[in-house]
This record gives C-alpha cells, sequence and structure tokens, in this order.
C-alpha cells in the first residue's frame, strides 16, 4: 500500500469525495498531523458546523503522527527561506511541518495548494 502526507486540502477533497481524489480515497495509506485535523475542523466549523466538524476530526484522527522538535524548527526555516525568494509565497506553518514531515517519512506529500506544485516530493492534485 503506497502511503501519503495527507495536508489539510487532501483531507477535504477525500472528506468531500472529490473525484480527483478518489485515486487517493482506498488503498492508500494516510499520514497527517493533529494540525491538519484543527485547519479541518475550523474549515468544516464554518462551512458546516460543528457536528459535520466533529465526525471529520474522528474520521481522520488515528491517522496523526507526532511533530519532533527538528522537525519544527526545518518547517520554520523551509517558510522562512521560500518566503525570501518569493514575496507572494503564502506557504502555513502547517503546511511546512507536513511537508518536512513528508520528506522525513519517505512519502509524497498530497496537495492541491499551488504554492507546493513545483516542489520535489510532491504529489500535485487539483
Amino acid at each position: 500500500m503506497t502511503e501519503y502526507f495527507f495536508d489539510t486540502y487532501a483531507l477535504q477533497e477525500i472528506e468531500e469525495g472529490s473525484e480527483s481524489y478518489r485515486n487517493f480515497s482506498a488503498d492508500v495509506g494516510i499520514v497527517t498531523t493533529k494540525l491538519n485535523l484543527m485547519e479541518l475542523y475550523h474549515n468544516y466549523y464554518k462551512l458546516k458546523g460543528l457536528k459535520y466538524a466533529e465526525m471529520a476530526f474522528e474520521h481522520f484522527k488515528d491517522f496523526c503522527i507526532g511533530i519532533s522538535d527538528e522537525s519544527l524548527k526545518e518547517a520554520a526555516a523551509m517558510r522562512a527561506e521560500l518566503k525570501a525568494k518569493s514575496r507572494s509565497s503564502n506557504l502555513s506553518y502547517v503546511d511546512c511541518i507536513g511537508y518536512v514531515l513528508a520528506k522525513k517519512l519517505k512519502v509524497k506529500f498530497l496537495t492541491g495548494d499551488r504554492e507546493f506544485e513545483r516542489l520535489d516530493n510532491v504529489e500535485f492534485v487539483k
């Protein structure tokens, strides 16, 4: 089974049953963090209310991994470096953490976020 690090965008697309993400909804290992679930919860709380936010959180919580201090530092440095190269870069800390973790785990970072489209180790699906 192929594993991917699912960013918040990917989690939401799976939850919504997106056609573009159909290949990632079965027989694929999901890796994510509680920070991504926090973003997902926030999105659904605003869009669909508390009950749906709770359901989505519960659906994905068993796929969460921890975040080391080293990974946090690498993600902060990555964000700073990319923002220095492109003032228009709008990478979130949560996304940078996910990207760093994906590389450490040697799994692709699954996202539809255009900020990551040209980076290595990314499975970009819109």
